[in-house]
């Protein structure tokens, strides 16, 4: 499988029953069955037909109605691959597309037996052709240059449902994440499944707050992504600053969506995290290395607290943009770049 490298995907989505014998033994399948209504005993069981709120491409709300669960699903791009195959939901699976990294080791499997397509966005004739009956994505995939606007999809009897935090005008949250698994999970009657992956994310924040509940000067952070002449401020509205912010620390510049070097020198974080995004073909330690000595080595930052005391730390755009399942990689990241010194169980 081939995967092609795509930042330009991150930087639009930024822009914009029983049988019992005569002498009542349990027979063979009987006491199968038996067992499988013990194993599932206390899990959460979706009723059909079920609604889910989800966006169209201009991310007004929109209403999609699941009479079963899907059984042709195209999912398209890291999070959204990554996450039905971390629901075990990859026998649903009729194409994937659009990975900008390989997906972690203990998903390999599962990804080997979906039809990776050699288009890293698929064309609209690509997916008309598979016939699905939904499609899972970000909300640039259902641009006007892409496959079209969900509601087209839908009338066709499709159903489509992209990231929360891809939604054109919307804030970033950690609860736009949890919402979008434990949607999945709802779709696919995999909720309890869904619930541990959103439970596991919020244990670490929880354990986090609790270690660091003494912990009297939380610290200040800018998130900072340098792009080229730009750099990228990871401000109160992104899902990174939300995540600092949950984790007990202040965001030193929360309104800025780009800064200067003044800006980050009047602002002088404790700790500044660095973006960092290696796509397919690059070598991730160069990639990461690149970014950092953008702050690190300027001449005219040296005099910045976090570069002083060595409080500059990297984090992958993956981690922290449109996560999904990877959140819990994000939280545990910053968590351990906010608090160092501190153990965290």
């Amino acid at each position: 499988m081939t995967m092609s490298a795509a930042p330009a995907v991150y930087a639009a989505e930024r822009a914009d029953s029983e049988t019992i014998k005569e002498d009542n033994q349990p027979t063979e399948e009987t006491a199968d069955a038996s067992e499988e209504e013990d194993a599932s005993e206390g899990e959460t069981r979706t009723e059909y037909p079920l609604t889910i709120t989800t966006y169209d491409y201009d991310g007004n709300e929109i209403e999609t109605i699941y009479e079963k669960a899907p059984e042709k699903v195209i999912a398209v791009y890291q999070g959204s691959i990554e996450t039905m195959l971390a629901l075990g939901l990859e026998d649903r699976l009729v194409a994937t597309a659009g990975l900008d990294n390989e997906v972690p080791d203990d998903l390999k499997e599962a990804f080997s037996k979906t039809n990776y397509l050699d288009e890293f966005t698929p064309s609209l004739e690509t997916v008309t052709m598979l016939e699905p009956d939904m499609i899972l994505s970000w909300s640039s995939l259902f641009s006007d240059k892409n496959l079209g606007n969900v509601t087209n999809w839908i009338d066709k009897g499709c159903n489509t449902y992209y990231n929360s935090n891809t939604r054109p005008g919307g804030e970033r949250t950690l609860e736009n994440e949890y919402t979008d698994i434990l949607n999945l999970g709802k779709i696919f009657d995999v909720q309890d499944k869904a619930e541990a992956i959103v439970d596991d994310i919020k244990a670490v924040i929880d354990n986090t707050l609790e270690a660091t509940k003494d912990v009297e000067e939380k610290p200040t952070v800018m998130v900072l992504e340098p792009l080229g002449e730009d750099i990228t401020n990871y401000g109160a509205s992104s899902l990174g600053g939300d995540m600092v912010t949950k984790l007990g620390a202040t965001l030193a510049n929360p309104d800025a969506s780009t800064v200067g070097k003044e800006d980050i020198i009047a602002a002088n974080p404790d700790v500044i995290f660095v973006v960092y995004m290696p796509y397919a073909g690059d070598d991730p330690q160069s990639v990461l290395e690149s970014q950092m000595a953008v702050i690190q080595d300027d001449e005219a930052l040296q005099s910045l607290d976090a570069v002083k005391n060595g409080r500059v730390y990297p984090i992958m755009l993956s981690e922290m943009y449109a996560s999904a399942t990877r959140t819990q990689d994000g939280v545990e990241t910053f968590a351990k770049g906010l608090y160092p010194d501190v153990a965290i169980d």
